[in-house]
């Protein structure tokens, strides 16, 4: 029997992708581990409120070229503390930048906030991080309420309690000539994820009617202590990482990164407010010479997909509202 094509980020040639799950306190991380000698990187801060690591380090103008793994992770801020065992687990197999007295890998690492979910004094450490590195492969990538996917909900314009439960979703493209873009988000929004064909809300906010509400007429019909209240600056975001097969120079993965977020806004609204930290990293190793601005609309496409699929493979309650229901989600994910 056949086996199916490979239609995640794992169908780049040379990445694999490992998660570490805590089910009970609903959080997570994912490491996206690049191949040995690494791969050019660019980033896309579009988020106002984004939690992040070595990702200055990306801009075109700064002097490392590569990469050895990307790491995105739940915990908020304290979830960086992944990337730790991830640098640890690249030192002990020999990766990482050549300083002439020790190897460094190059690790950029991305959060979402989680900590309302189940517990608050749980993140993902070091620990968490080496063990994302120990399950990385190179099949197709686990997805719904797994790694930094876990704690990840929608439609938080209401409060937690009215948001959606989400997670983590990859989706690929391959082109006749042998071009690949693979894409993986974790979707932490504070808008609703739409269809981007129809416009119809699959996951959001929800009204106590059990309908989903508007989240731009929310927004504007909130006064501002209300508004801040509600939704809190640094508690929402989507995190993505685009990986392909195709030569890109830093400058142009950063490129690619910024066309990218197109397919944040097809199917999340609104986005890229001051109160998402939404952020896009884009890899590239191999040796196949594509236009970069093809190349750039594969990655919005393919991410617009992943992030539909984060909620098509974690709804397992029907799009019920998150707060009392989440923990049940999980519990039924695990058995």
């Amino acid at each position: 029997m056949t086996e199916p094509a490979n239609t995640t980020l794992t169908a780049v040639p040379g990445f694999k992708v490992g998660h570490w799950t805590d089910l009970d306190s609903g959080t997570g991380c994912t490491v996206v581990l690049c191949p040995t000698e690494g791969a050019v990187a660019g980033v896309d801060v579009r988020g106002g409120a984004p939690g992040s690591r070595e990702t200055a380090l990306l801009d075109p103008t700064a002097w490392v070229e590569h990469v050895h793994a990307v790491l995105l992770t739940g915990g908020s801020a304290f979830g960086l503390a992944a990337a730790d065992g991830v640098m640890r687990w690249l030192e002990s197999k020999g990766i990482g930048l050549d300083t002439g007295v020790a190897r460094v890998p190059i690790v950029p690492a991305a959060v979402v906030f989680d900590l309302p979910v189940v517990r608050a004094d749980v993140r993902p450490g070091a620990t968490a991080g080496h063990a994302a590195c120990e399950a990385a492969t190179d099949a197709p990538v686990p997805e719904g309420n797994v790694g930094a996917g876990t704690g990840c909900s929608c439609g938080k314009v209401l409060g937690f309690a009215q948001a959606t439960k989400t997670g983590l979703g990859s989706a690929a493209i391959r082109l006749w000539d042998g071009l690949i873009v693979g894409a993986l988000a974790v979707v932490n929004a504070l808008g609703n994820v739409r269809e981007p064909s129809t416009g119809r809300i699959i996951a959001g906010a929800r009204l106590p009617s059990g309908e989903f509400a508007d989240t731009l007429t929310v927004l504007s019909r909130a006064s501002q202590p209300n508004l801040r209240a509600l939704a809190q600056p640094g508690q929402n975001t989507t995190l993505a990482v685009v990986a392909t097969n195709a030569r890109l120079t830093k400058t142009q993965a950063t490129k690619v990164a910024q066309m990218a977020h197109n397919g944040l806004a097809r199917t999340i609204y609104p986005v890229h407010t001051l109160l998402d930290g939404d952020t896009v990293f884009v890899l590239s190793h191999g040796e196949h010479i594509a236009d970069v601005s093809l190349i750039g609309e594969l990655a919005a496409e393919a991410l617009a997909q992943a992030v539909m699929r984060a909620v098509w493979t974690a709804d397992s309650l029907g799009g019920l509202p998150c707060a009392r229901e989440v923990h049940q989600c999980l519990q039924a994910r695990q058995a």
